[in-house]
């Protein structure tokens, strides 16, 4: 089966995202999707305003009245539940999105003693040991004790980012001494000197009761939703050998077949293999090299050689292993990794991704369904469109039907590049062309077996048939700047 995951979120998503993904379940499965990925549905710090990346209590589903009200912004537990249960009505696989890093807006300040360090190598010292109080003591009174009665302090934590000396308070990064070190853990990206540390109260993984407490955790999440995976945020910020630990134990102890899913963000496909095969491979990873790739060509234009398209990609590096995508939340407009494909070449890069052999697609909610939205940049408010890739729902159409069987590439120009589906018994294949410049051509040979075969482009950009000469030979046609998808039909059909 020809897997593809929607992303069913962005950042400034607003309304009942359960309530609508229930009402949508169906219609994204004759579509085409199997899997659907959720934003975290655990209470923030901000509440209603937090996106789910603000974790306060990874307990509350929505269940308790905790930081201004009971629903989280995408609704209430009960909403969310349903919203699965549809989802396995419709036979489509949940992944949950987990954020294992930190906590934020804990509820009591505690005194602890710290350090600063420079957020651009949080190895360098910029102060002695001080003592200071923060809040980093967790005890959820709205939720008084139950699934859980495990309180969180600053033992729990190897750093904060906002402390309080003398009744001032200051920012910026502070080491916390705990009974676990006064140093970071090793086993993290070595960006800036050592990427521990990103916000919040960031989780210090050398303490066991907070792995074990980790592990009840996920095992009441598990039985609580029936979710079929986990997206894991912010993977280069945290303990790879508490990752490779709790990964092994969903695996051995809780599901065998969870589909488990890191954001491991580096542009670079070989520092996401060191990564993968630390994990043993026992997790996929987004090929965020290959986005940029998808950013840099729709920047260039005709400038960009689409030879190149994957090169650099996970895709090519670990195919097996490798999650696909054009756009996401972090990278949508007036966001933190800001990187958004220009309108005219995402049907291209979502040709790349959803009818290549090896790729495992995420298609992002904004492409299908649009969005708009509101933010504040330099003390101006910026409007944001994003309009549907109108050639998308086709795509998704042609992934089903047509991309199946080896993949032949003509990668052989810089502004025009093709590939063969070649079939299966079941599904005749396809001949995927890509323009970044002119109207452009490819001949190819398909061999004697398709002598006269005719053939159609399935996304209707191009209105001509296309008809094979007597050697199997043919000239496949593609407008500037796009893409057509031909599909044969023998002359009995015609």
């Amino acid at each position: 089966m020809n897997g593809v995951i929607i992303q069913y979120f962005h950042w400034y998503y607003s309304g009942s995202l359960w309530n609508e993904f229930s009402v949508q379940a169906e219609l994204l499965k004759d579509l085409g999707f199997t899997a659907v990925w959720f934003p975290p549905a655990t209470k923030c710090s901000l509440g209603k305003d937090g996106r789910g990346y603000d974790t306060y209590d990874p307990y509350d589903l929505g269940e308790f009245d905790q930081k201004g009200g009971i629903p989280t912004r995408y609704g209430t537990k009960e909403e969310y539940l349903a919203a699965i249960q549809k989802a396995h009505e419709a036979g489509l696989s949940v992944y949950a999105d987990i954020v294992l890093n930190h906590r934020m807006g804990g509820d009591e300040e505690e005194n602890i003693t710290v350090h600063e360090v420079s957020s651009e190598d949080r190895n360098q010292v910029l102060t002695a040991p001080m003592e200071a109080s923060a809040f980093t003591r967790f005890t959820f009174p709205g939720r008084q004790g139950k699934y859980s009665d495990f309180i969180w302090d600053h033992q729990c934590f190897s750093g904060i980012d906002i402390i309080t000396q003398n009744g001032e308070k200051k920012e910026g990064i502070f080491k916390i001494h705990n009974e676990y070190g006064t140093d970071w853990t090793d086993a993290v990206s070595h960006q800036f000197g050592n990427y521990d540390y990103l916000m919040g109260a960031d989780i210090e993984y050398r303490n066991p009761y907070v792995v074990q407490e980790m592990k009840n955790w996920i095992q009441w999440y598990f039985e609580t939703t029936k979710v079929d995976g986990i997206r894991l945020d912010a993977l280069k910020h945290i303990s790879s050998d508490f990752l490779k630990e709790w990964i092994t134990y969903i695996k051995t102890e809780l599901d065998p077949d969870c589909y488990i899913l890191g954001e491991f963000w580096k542009d670079e496909a070989e520092k996401i293999s060191y990564f993968s095969d630390k994990m043993d491979d026992l997790i996929s990873c987004f090929d965020a090299p290959l986005h940029y790739n998808f950013f840099e060509a729709s920047k260039e234009g005709r400038n960009y050689d689409l030879s190149q398209i994957l090169k650099g990609s996970f895709l090519e590096k670990k195919p097996v292993f490798s999650v696909s995508f054009v756009e996401n939340h972090d990278t949508q407009q007036l966001q933190a990794l800001e990187s958004s494909v220009q309108d005219w070449f995402k049907p291209l890069a979502y040709a790349v991704i959803l009818l290549s052999e090896d790729a495992y697609p995420c298609v992002f909610y904004p492409d299908l369904f649009g969005a708009e939205y509101t933010d504040i940049r330099d003390d101006q408010e910026i409007n944001i469109t994003i309009p549907k890739v109108e050639a998308l729902p086709k795509l998704l159409e042609a992934r089903q039907k047509l991309a199946h069987g080896e993949q032949v590439n003509y990668f052989d120009h810089p502004n025009c590049i093709a590939w063969i589906r070649k079939g299966n018994p079941d599904n005749s294949g396809c001949i995927v062309i890509l323009s970044n410049g002119d109207e452009d051509f490819k001949e190819i040979n398909l061999g004697q077996e398709y002598a006269h075969f005719k053939y159609r482009d399935f996304l209707e950009h191009r209105n001509e048939e296309i008809s094979a000469d007597e050697n199997g030979k043919a000239t496949f046609r593609v407008n500037p700047g796009s893409v057509s998808v031909w599909h044969s039909f023998s002359p009995e059909t015609n």
